[in-house]
This record gives structure tokens, C-alpha cells and sequence, in this order.
């Protein structure tokens, strides 16, 4: 693992989110305010950030805030925007860099119907035949559903919107992120908690047809959390070559790993867990307390400390395996590479 580095230390700073791209360069997108910003990483360093856009009220905290990916020779970047902010309204917007994040087009609205993305939460992915996709909590029903939109050309143009998932009880957890990979047979997985009979778990959706439609959501895990509240914690799925599906996820206090349809193994007590496959295995990242001390396991089990008074960690990884964490603390945001 190498030594943090600062990604930046611009007043207000937050959200950090990731990507390689296909040369090896480490790239970042975070939120300062209402500005969304990118820089990336040359001689050891971040250079000076730049602007993305300013776009009204940028949705960011809580893991509400942009998301970062590589494809087809271009650099993705969405975010979700509103004239008002604050949940009242919002657009999930896309941008795109072809010139590794020296200058950025768009943005492209990605949801077809106006506001129902004003929740802030959303994930964004990008399979190895280049399809990209974005999956967020949706509000254009009477209860929160989980909706997505695929690419085909590199973020430029998005399709119309496909219902992943709607609950039986009305509603899937209200304020819990949904997470999203693809494998390396360019299966979509989509992670999200769900609301049945008084439980607040995490299910899984897929789709062998680029998001056109998907399986019926089959639940992760054994055990079950009976809660009337949001734990506003989301978790995170990966695709790993060896194990198959891996996923971190929280119940109660407590952060677990989960292959589907295998019994959730205990890491620690924590929260906000992030997931993801390297070369060696999977690293999973958490923190204890919000902010607190962030954590980190490798592909060997073992568990330490990386820094205090730490929040929204990610993890990043590429199909060569290559690793990156990012998180926000005290002194600004941060990254390291682990393999």
C-alpha cells in the first residue's frame, strides 16, 4: 500500500469518488458546495482541480454525490442537480471527458421523467464491453423504486428508464444508497435495501440484457434487521473472478461480507462499508463512527487503521486489479493506492 496523498484541500470538500483509466492514470471527482469538480493524479500527485459544473444545488452528503467511471476512451462523471435542492428537486445529470479530465461536454439528463431523482442517491458502473449504466432511487411513484439507464456510446446519449425494482410493501429503503458492478460475463448486479414485512435488507437484481429487464431481487444474507427507520447505509457489490459476487453491507452496528446465497461473515462493529476485487482478492474499507476511524481488510483478512476522523470512504479497482481508496478528513480529501 502507498503512502495517502491529498486530493485536495478545497474548503467544503466532499464526496470523493474514483476511476482509473485504461493507461493506469488515477482519476477523482468530488463536490465542493454547489461546484462539482475533477483532477487527477501525475508524478506522484493531484493536480489543481477542475470545474466540472455549477449546475444549481448539488446533491452531496450521506453518500449523495457524483460518481466516477472509465469507458470507451472517455471519462464519465454524473451527479444528481436541482434548481432548489434539499430533496425538493433534482436531475441525475452525465458528463463526459475525452481528453482525461482537461475539459468536460454535457451535461446529458439521464432520467426521462422530471424530479424523480431529487432523492440525491444514485450508483453508476461500466461493463468490460463498454456498456454504462446508472441505477438510483426513484420518486416518480407514490413510494421510492429503483430505476436505471444504460449507454452504449460512452455516456454521450442514455436510454429510457427501466424499472429495476419495486416493493411489495410500497417502498424499498428510502435513503439507502444502491450500489451497482458488472462481471466479467457483463451480468449487471444491483445492491439496494429493501422494505419487507419490517425488515431492512439487502437484495440483489440482475440483468443478462444491458438493463433492459431483470430478475426477480433475491435477498443477501440470513439474517434479517426489523427497523422502522432509514440507516441511510447502503453498502457496496463486487465481482470477483474466484469467489463470484462479493458485497459489503451493514446490519444493526455491525458490517458483514456476503458471497450471495452463502451465510454474511462478521467483520467488525462500523459502518458506510465499501467493497472491491484486486488482483490478490477483495479489500473492504468501513468506518467506525460517522466520521471516525477508518478501516481497512485485504485479501488476507487482516484489518487496520488508516486514519481518524474519516468519512464516505470508496474503493476502486480495474480489471488488471489495480486498487484505490479515497476518503474525506480532517486537512481534506485523500487517496492511496492498496495493489
Amino acid at each position: 500500500m502507498k503512502a495517502p496523498i491529498r486530493i485536495t484541500n478545497l474548503p467544503g470538500a466532499k464526496e470523493p469518488t474514483l476511476a482509473f483509466d485504461d493507461q493506469g492514470t488515477l482519476h477523482a471527482a468530488f463536490g465542493a458546495g454547489n461546484t462539482l469538480y475533477s483532477t487527477s493524479q501525475a508524478a506522484g500527485a493531484f493536480g489543481p482541480p477542475t470545474v466540472i459544473a455549477q449546475a444549481g444545488h448539488l446533491a452531496l452528503g450521506m453518500r449523495r454525490g457524483p460518481r466516477l467511471t472509465f469507458t470507451k476512451n472517455n471519462l464519465v462523471v454524473s451527479a444528481i442537480y436541482g434548481r432548489q435542492g434539499g430533496g425538493r428537486d433534482g436531475e441525475l445529470l452525465a458528463w463526459r471527458s475525452s481528453d482525461q479530465a482537461k475539459s468536460w461536454s454535457g451535461p446529458v439528463t439521464i432520467n426521462d421523467v422530471p424530479g424523480a431523482t431529487r432523492e440525491g442517491l444514485h450508483a453508476m458502473g461500466a461493463a468490460p464491453d463498454g456498456t454504462l449504466v446508472c441505477v438510483w432511487l426513484d420518486l416518480r411513484e407514490k413510494g421510492t423504486t429503483v430505476f436505471s439507464s444504460t449507454s452504449l456510446d460512452g455516456g454521450k446519449s442514455w436510454s429510457r428508464n427501466t424499472p429495476v425494482y419495486r416493493s411489495p410493501s410500497g417502498t424499498v429503503c428510502e435513503c439507502c444508497h444502491v450500489s451497482v458492478c458488472f462481471t466479467a460475463s457483463n451480468e449487471l448486479l444491483v445492491m439496494f435495501r429493501n422494505v419487507l414485512q419490517g425488515n431492512r435488507d439487502m437484495y440483489l437484481a440482475r440483468s443478462l440484457y444491458r438493463g433492459k429487464s431483470f430478475t426477480p431481487a433475491q435477498k443477501i444474507g440470513f439474517g434479517s434487521w426489523p427497523l422502522n427507520a432509514c440507516p441511510m447505509d447502503g453498502g457496496m457489490i463486487a465481482a470477483d473472478p474466484k469467489q463470484g459476487i462479493v458485497s459489503a453491507w451493514r446490519r444493526e452496528e455491525v458490517v458483514y461480507t456476503c458471497v450471495p446465497g452463502k451465510p454474511e461473515k462478521r467483520v467488525e462493529v462500523g459502518q458506510q462499508p465499501w467493497i472491491a476485487v484486486g488482483k490478490t482478492g477483495s479489500w473492504c474499507t468501513w468506518l467506525v463512527g460517522r466520521p471516525g476511524t477508518l478501516r481497512l481488510q485485504g485479501p488476507t483478512g487482516s484489518i487496520q487503521t488508516l486514519a481518524e476522523g474519516a468519512n464516505n470512504p470508496v474503493l476502486v479497482s480495474t480489471k488488471r486489479g489495480d486498487v484505490a481508496l479515497a476518503w474525506s478528513g480532517p486537512g481534506g480529501l485523500f487517496a492511496t493506492e492498496l495493489a
